[in-house]
């Protein structure tokens, strides 16, 4: 009887890469090539480059590319929109169990995505970030307030998340496809950074994290990032992580924005009376405009991302109680100052007050958290 040998066949692991590309006809297909280069009899690659609506040659190299190399296909943008915006357009087309972000400028080495992509293919990890500022790799020396800055998103990115990242800011995210795919991505720049790793640490994956190398560029040679998308990379970590925090943290914040209300009020009330209102007039004007800023910057930093008139009931209950607030706020005004004590002070002292009342009625009333079904590895990952 003859003896058959039976081969297991393997099924090669298959990366998606995205590539967004915005003017970088120069880098674009050596770029491509050394991400082709990756490739072997374990590993089959899938490339999609986003053109974000360049105004060079980009778009040109990229087909030439698509035409030669199976692996690559091209989707273009008809009006530039921004990194976030081209990944959010990547990561809807990818077909591979693991997906990546490769920028086309080839800041970062693709040799490294082998090695970050390790932790997933022996399931240890759901996502991996790499790291400029971890491990022995060779990284260029470049602007030192650029790393300041971004030590400091780094620091805060993790106060409120709660994890131990080196660095936030990196391009380089290894991801299975069900965890990406399941996020919403909402920013259109580098805002896009923070809002991911927010959004990844509330699903409570594995993540990892491990170094890379950095060939970083600067402004002359094509480097886009500025002090905008800095400020921007600020409110990405309030606006996507402040929601979700504890109670206590949440009142940290909002002393910052009740405090700043608060000094409003008391300019307007003060200022006011400059102008020879009465007291109880100078009060509830000076209340109604401080509770309108104190409202949209909770929605823009701290409860909700935007407002949602979703029915009758939201409305009647947020003209409650705002209106209980400042009945409150009025009437304890109106009883210090009466009790012969000097209108500033009165007017601290009912904003004060007023203070913990707006944050428990924001919190539990306005704006109460919702419930969503929390994601476990093995079960079907929830989206935020």
């Amino acid at each position: 009887m003859d003896e058959r040998i039976t081969r297991k066949v393997v099924v090669p692991v298959k990366l998606s890469v995205v590539i967004p590309c915005y003017n970088e006809e120069s880098t674009l297909e050596k770029c491509v090539q050394r991400v082709l280069g990756i490739a072997d009899e374990d590993l089959a690659l899938e490339i999609i480059i986003v053109d974000d609506c360049s105004s060079d040659r980009s778009v040109s190299v990229a087909e030439s590319l698509a035409s030669r190399c199976h692996e690559v296909t091209v989707v273009r943008h008809e009006k530039n929109m921004g990194k976030g915006a081209a990944l959010r357009t990547g990561f809807a087309l990818v077909t591979g169990g693991f997906v990546a972000v490769q920028d086309a400028d080839l800041e970062y080495d693709p040799s490294d995505l082998k090695r970050l992509l390790s932790p997933l293919i022996q399931d240890q990890a759901d996502v991996v970030l790499g790291s400029r500022f971890s491990g022995s790799e060779p990284h260029r020396v470049l602007y030192f307030w650029h790393f300041v800055g971004n030590k400091f998103l780094t620091l805060l990115s993790n106060m409120f998340t709660d994890l131990n990242l080196s660095d936030m800011e990196t391009c380089y995210k290894v991801f299975r496809r069900e965890v990406i795919q399941a996020v919403k991505i909402k920013e259109n720049r580098f805002g896009f950074e923070p809002e991911i790793v927010a959004k990844i640490a509330r699903m409570r994956v594995r993540i990892y994290e491990m170094g890379v190398s950095y060939h970083g560029r600067t402004y002359e040679e094509g480097k886009k990032i500025g002090v905008l998308d800095g400020l921007r990379a600020l409110y990405c970590i309030f606006h996507y992580s402040a929601p979700k925090l504890p109670a206590p943290m949440q009142f940290l914040i909002y002393l910052f924005i009740g405090g700043t209300c608060a000094l409003l009020n008391l300019a307007l009330f003060l200022c006011l009376l400059r102008f020879n209102f009465s007291i109880l007039t100078s009060a509830l004007a000076a209340f109604v405009l401080s509770a309108a800023a104190n409202y949209f910057l909770c929605i823009a930093l701290l409860f909700r991302h935007k407002a949602r008139w979703s029915s009758c009931s939201e409305i009647i209950v947020y003209a409650f109680v705002t209106g209980i607030i400042g009945m409150l706020d009025v009437t304890a005004t109106s009883f210090i100052v009466n009790m012969g004590i000097s209108a500033w002070l009165a007017k601290s002292v009912a904003s004060l007050i007023g203070l913990i009342f707006n944050f428990l009625g924001r919190r539990h009333l306005v704006f109460p958290e919702r419930t969503e079904g929390s994601s476990e590895r093995g079960k079907k990952f929830c989206g935020p």
